[in-house]
């Protein structure tokens, strides 16, 4: 292109590390001078990795000066598409929306385009599985009922006026299809995809480190992951299981592990790559993923994986080739697709090949494709 786009970056908020913060990650990284404009930011939250992200350009909305707001942002969230509708986006050629469940859709962009990148439309509005179990108390689960049902409206009012949409999956896709009427381009996360001579000094730092007899499950703590399938089916199995995450189930799931389970916490991304890398198999038990990056993490370590058969790793993983399926989101249903695991050989140099097409140099040229088309 002749003209050097000036362009901004939206995302929903910065309070945590997962998928969606990897995909800003990579299209700051395209676009390094431009702003990216969030509802709020929590650094203590974020920990370790807000260092990823304080030496950016970031700027708030008016929702962010809300009292207590990082502790009360989600029951407030029918403020948040008025917060991010309010920015004054007039300057800008290109605007990139990162969104998930907090409306960063909801931007104006009256003199450039507008894409938006959606991880998937929120989960908790189209009835999906959350981080936390909120339908359990009565009172939280009416009052919830009527907020989602407002919040569906604006949340389809807002998808109307996006330009263009990228889905991260086939599964997201679709979901845009069915609840917001809405065709999307397809184009899967970034990958942080080692090399194969990266890879042998993972595997041999492993080997020294932690041996090679466990399995991962690398993920958040909460509801809607089933971390407590992972503890209580390598408890009933025996096997030795290192858990990476943290999240608010961790005391619960503390005390249920057996001496085979060790919690790890939050690693650096050097510590993961070791991790992976030594581990038998990854355990995923997550129902309708979005997309699911830590599946194809483990695969780009040559790690094949233990999934539930459904979402984004339908797509991403190969029963009995890089991986094993299991249908029943039980302990009972886990523990059957473990002990088939054990029995199946499987190509680790396979695996790995396999995973390198989702990598970040392929997500970074099909977004600039997508981009020269328009």
């Amino acid at each position: 292109m002749s003209k050097k786009l000036k362009v901004a970056l939206i995302h929903d908020y910065l309070r945590e590390y997962g998928g969606a913060e990897r995909v800003l990650e990579a299209l700051h990284d395209m676009y390094p001078d431009a702003p990216v404009y969030v509802s709020f930011v929590d650094e203590k939250a974020m920990g370790m990795h807000w260092q990823r992200f304080a030496g950016w350009d970031i700027r708030q909305t008016w929702f962010a000066k809300i009292p207590l707001i990082k502790k009360i942002y989600s029951p407030l969230r029918v403020l948040v598409d008025k917060a991010f509708m309010s920015l004054d986006l007039a300057e800008y050629d290109l605007v990139i929306s990162s969104s998930n469940a907090f409306e960063a859709k909801a931007v104006q962009v009256p003199n450039g385009t507008h894409i938006c990148y959606c991880h998937t439309p929120p989960r908790a509005l189209y009835g999906y599985s959350t981080m936390t179990d909120w339908k359990k108390n009565p009172i939280i689960k009416f009052a919830g009922a009527i907020i989602n049902h407002y919040m569906r409206i604006i949340d389809f009012k807002h998808a109307q006026k996006v330009d263009h949409f990228i889905a991260n999956s086939a599964e997201t896709a679709r979901r845009i299809k069915k609840f917001y009427r809405r065709e999307s381009k397809i184009i899967n996360p970034p990958i942080d995809v080692p090399t194969a001579v990266q890879l042998k000094k993972y595997q041999q730092q492993a080997d020294k480190k932690y041996h090679t007899n466990y399995y991962l499950y690398l993920n958040r703590l909460s509801f809607s992951k089933h971390p407590d399938l992972a503890v209580q089916a390598a408890n009933q199995l025996g096997i030795n299981l290192k858990v990476v995450g943290s999240g608010k189930m961790e005391p619960k799931l503390k005390e249920m592990a057996g001496d085979n389970i060790d919690f790890m916490g939050v690693v650096s991304d050097e510590e993961l790559h070791v991790l992976l890398a030594g581990a038998k198999g990854l355990i995923y038990p997550v129902e309708n993923e979005d997309f699911g990056m830590v599946p194809v993490e483990a695969m780009a370590h040559g790690v094949p994986v233990i999934s539930h058969q459904s979402g984004g790793p339908l797509e991403t993983v190969t029963d009995g080739e890089t991986g094993i399926f299991f249908k029943e989101l039980t302990i009972d249903g886990l523990v059957k697709a473990i002990n088939r695991f054990k029995k199946t050989k499987f190509n680790s140099q396979k695996i790995f090949k396999h995973a390198q097409q989702f990598s970040k140099n392929n997500f970074e040229k099909s977004i600039k494709s997508f981009i020269a088309q328009l």
